[in-house]
């Protein structure tokens, strides 16, 4: 009996997604490291403090360029074990919102991506008891707060198979029907596992199985269709990998900048530029706060920024913790980047969008309405 090979490494390029938070911390060898890893014309949106009111959400990275295919897969492991991203104090929107996407926050598994933006505070963040980025600006009054949602739609593993092969179940709310086919059927994904990111890859359908027999009418694939081939043989192996029940899996990330320089440089009005991205509306309004913040701009009053998890949750939990632990507050805004093919892997944003919103952000802060 021939035995099956292990799926090969999904990208010989270094991927900041492989970074994940979880309920817990695990280690690498004997160091111990913390665990894991739009719609309309832009706008930060505003709600008076309200326990019913619905605050719009949206989200942020990139995964560095190797030189040469044999350096690419180097970096590509050293960036993979690395739970935290250190990100420069001195980076612009477009970077930020470049490198944001390249990160994974499956919903309730943000910790990584907090980690990283801790890092890019120092002795300003700190995480709440929720696992939310917080930090507060100016003092006195009127106290406001400004936030943005890390947390993304993914998969933890339901089950494994007795031929090594493993399930999965949806976490986090969707609204693009077609979610599953676009962003797992046939896709390479990264499973955030007690021993590090394990590379895998989604099974489809056997064309030359299938091939001429009688066409049925088949249901779309979702993600009860849905296995994934790590390279394991058995239960045995798959727990060898560290691979537990409830592991979180996404996509694997590959974000593509587009369409002109995207820098900061040159004239303010260009729109040219695009990032290309899951969940690129949200990783770009993050990158706007990010670098509102870095701005250090001129507060009026107390400005609470926060960088929430769960949103994508039934309670909305880490904005709504936020507001209790930290408030009241007369204001609450949250950030928001327009955004084209929302739910779809080529999710695609403008980062001249990015930009005006982060000067909207600074103008907010000093108290512009």
């Amino acid at each position: 009996m021939t035995r099956r090979r292990r799926s090969p490494l999904g990208s010989s390029r270094p991927n900041t997604s492989s970074c994940r938070g979880w309920c817990g911390r695990w280690r690498y060898g004997e160091n111990g490291r913390s665990r894991c890893g739009c719609t309309s014309s832009i706008s930060t949106w505003r709600s008076t403090m309200n326990p019913k009111a619905s605050d719009r959400l949206t989200s942020l990275p990139r995964a560095e360029r190797g030189v040469g295919r044999s350096v690419g897969y180097a970096l590509a492991v050293v960036l993979s074990v690395s739970p935290t991203v250190r990100l420069s104090g001195q980076e612009k929107v477009s970077q930020l919102a470049i490198r944001f996407s390249a990160m994974t926050a499956v919903s309730g598994y943000e910790q990584a991506m907090a980690d990283s933006l801790v890092a890019l505070f120092p002795g300003q963040a700190a995480k709440d008891r929720v696992g939310n980025v917080v930090l507060t600006l100016g003092r006195g009054a009127p106290k406001r707060l400004v936030a943005c949602p890390l947390d993304e739609p993914g998969y933890v593993v339901g089950n494994v198979t007795d031929e090594g092969y493993l399930t999965l179940r949806r976490v986090g709310r969707v609204t693009q029907p077609l979610f599953d086919q676009q962003n797992l059927e046939g896709h390479r994904v990264t499973l955030f596992g007690l021993k590090g990111p394990v590379p895998g890859v989604t099974a489809v359908r056997s064309t030359h199985l299938t091939r001429g027999r009688p066409a049925l009418v088949e249901a779309a694939f979702t993600v009860d269709n849905a296995y994934v081939d790590v390279g394991a043989t058995g239960p045995a192996e798959v727990e060898a990998l560290g691979l537990p029940v409830l592991t979180p899996v996404a996509a694997l990330k590959q974000p593509h900048a587009y369409g002109g320089s995207g820098g900061d440089g040159g004239d303010r009005g260009d729109r040219g530029g695009l990032l290309a991205a899951p969940v690129a509306g949200r990783r770009a309004a993050c990158a706007a706060l990010a670098a509102a913040v870095q701005a250090k701009p001129r507060v009026t009053g107390t400005v609470v920024v926060a960088f929430t998890v769960q949103s994508l949750q039934t309670s909305n939990a880490g904005l709504e913790s936020v507001k209790r632990l930290a408030g009241p507050f007369t204001e609450v805004s949250v950030v928001a980047v327009s955004s084209q093919f929302e739910g779809t892997p080529v999710e695609t944003v403008a980062l001249a969008d990015a930009r005006a919103a982060m000067q909207r952000i600074v103008e907010w802060m000093g108290g512009a309405r």
